[in-house]
């Protein structure tokens, strides 16, 4: 298969990549936008996987990744990047502008990136998009996410569009929606929320991006009927 990931550089996109890069009838073309050293040691790591310079606050290099969708012949895309901070802060402090630009650089590319995608599955009859949420979109919000949990939120709608929509062209939508994970995103987390975190759990222990990846692996070769299904990942706390 030819994969697409967006943000495949650091973090959970990271993970995914090397993941999916293990097999080697899969083709991972990942983008990258501050993490070009790590995504030149993934080349190099990993002879199937090409890394691709897009940063999604640049419109003009947003522009410039859609028709090599096309080129690339891709049968998988992944949306998983997201520019910007997990926790900022709370609701009636945050600017309306700060609002605007984390919508602006963050949905607006995977709107667009999306688009490209299903256009050129609808010409091959078939495809696969997997998009990244959280599962804070189903348990309480953790204070001073509300912009990243609202451009989730966006996307989870979408999802679903893209699920109804595209299905008849053998085009499949689905979402993982991982619990709080340990990555460069959630880097400024103070230890003692971390360590609070850990003892509240269930299992006593965070989600690791391997398990997150391991979904989405399942995901990329699982059955078109598969369709329209969020897969939550929060060790049953909140259930929807």
């Amino acid at each position: 298969m030819n994969i697409l990931i967006t943000g495949g550089a650091s973090g959970l996109g990271e993970s995914i990549t090397k993941t999916l890069a293990q097999d080697s009838n899969n083709s991972i073309f990942f983008t990258y936008s501050k993490s070009e050293e790590n995504a030149k040691k993934i080349e190099l790591e990993f002879d199937n996987t090409s890394c691709i310079k897009c940063d999604f606050s640049d419109p003009d290099e947003v522009i410039i990744l859609l028709p090599k969708i096309k080129e690339l012949d891709i049968d998988v895309l992944i949306n998983n990047a997201y520019a910007g901070s997990f926790i900022d802060t709370y609701f009636h402090k945050k600017k309306i502008e700060d609002f605007e630009s984390d919508f602006r650089n963050n949905t607006l590319p995977t709107i667009q990136i999306t688009q490209s995608a299903i256009s050129h599955f609808r010409r091959k009859k078939r495809g696969k998009i997997i998009t990244i949420l959280t599962s804070a979109l189903t348990n309480t919000p953790p204070l001073g996410t509300s912009s990243y949990v609202a451009n989730k939120a966006y996307l989870q709608s979408l999802v679903k569009s893209w699920a109804s929509e595209n299905i008849k062209f053998n085009i499949t939508s689905n979402s993982v929606s991982p619990s709080f994970m340990q990555t460069s995103l959630t880097a400024d987390v103070d230890e003692r929320i971390i360590e609070q975190m850990e003892s509240n759990h269930p299992l006593k222990k965070l989600l690791t991006v391997e398990e997150v990846s391991e979904t989405v692996s399942y995901l990329t070769k699982a059955s078109q009927h598969i369709n329209g299904v969020d897969i939550l990942l929060n060790s049953g706390e909140n259930i929807a």
